[in-house]
């Protein structure tokens, strides 16, 4: 049964969100073409998650036969929270740019499924899985744009999933979000809509494009067992 890890940050519902809509393209597409798959699904906005402290994080790094009860017991949040991203066959983030970076409440899952020789550093056991970032933003902060030395989202998350927890990361942009109301970016709701739809068209692509991997991974697999 194919599994997908949903994450939505947004503070706002779908409707007031481009993150929130824009992930729930990329699912509607995804469960159309899995109509027997398994949705895992977390609003991190409305449920948040502890932020790691110090016992969470210690338990991280010592032996589970010496963690006190309280250690065992954050632990098992920890490695609960690991076991869904693991299950996963595709993740999907929404990502909503606060005050330059991402938010709080992502960083709080970050902080609790990266387990150093588990989900972090070399060869983890997520390693090559896909994840699909929604990332939205009010303004532009693309390559030479006046705002883009304040991009700390996109490279961010670039660096730590890609890089520490070595998963296979794509990104979805919608920027110029506030471009219909702030009076100062009308000129730009043009380029705003546009940026909405281009990412919207890219969810559904990339849903289609992640969906169609297990079959065709399995009908490699039946290829190699009649040779």
């Amino acid at each position: 049964m194919p599994t997908l890890l949903h994450l939505d940050n947004a503070l706002a519902p779908e409707a007031g969100s481009a993150s929130r809509s824009v992930a729930a393209t990329f699912r509607k597409a995804w469960e159309e073409q899995n109509p027997d798959g398994k949705v895992i699904y977390r609003d991190l906005a409305s449920d948040p998650l502890p932020h790691l402290d110090a016992v969470r994080a210690f338990a991280g790094f010592t032996d589970p036969a010496s963690h006190s009860p309280e250690q065992s017991a954050a632990f098992a949040e920890r490695i609960k929270l690991v076991e869904e991203l693991e299950s996963a066959d595709a993740v999907l983030i929404g990502a909503p740019m606060y005050n330059y970076t991402i938010p709080s409440t992502l960083k709080a899952w970050l902080d609790q499924v990266i387990i150093m020789g588990r989900t972090g550093g070399e060869g983890t056991t997520v390693k090559g899985k896909p994840v699909t970032v929604v990332a939205s933003r009010g303004g532009s902060y693309a390559h030479g744009a006046p705002q883009e030395r304040f991009e700390f989202v996109l490279n961010y998350l670039e660096g730590v999933l890609g890089g520490l927890m070595e998963l296979e990361v794509e990104f979805i942009v919608a920027e110029l979000t506030l471009a219909g109301s702030v009076p100062a970016m009308a000129d730009l709701i043009p380029s705003g809509k546009a940026s909405l739809e281009k990412a919207h068209k890219e969810a559904a692509e990339r849903a289609q494009v992640l969906s169609a991997r297990p079959r065709r991974q399995h009908d490699l697999i039946l290829a190699e067992n009649d040779r």
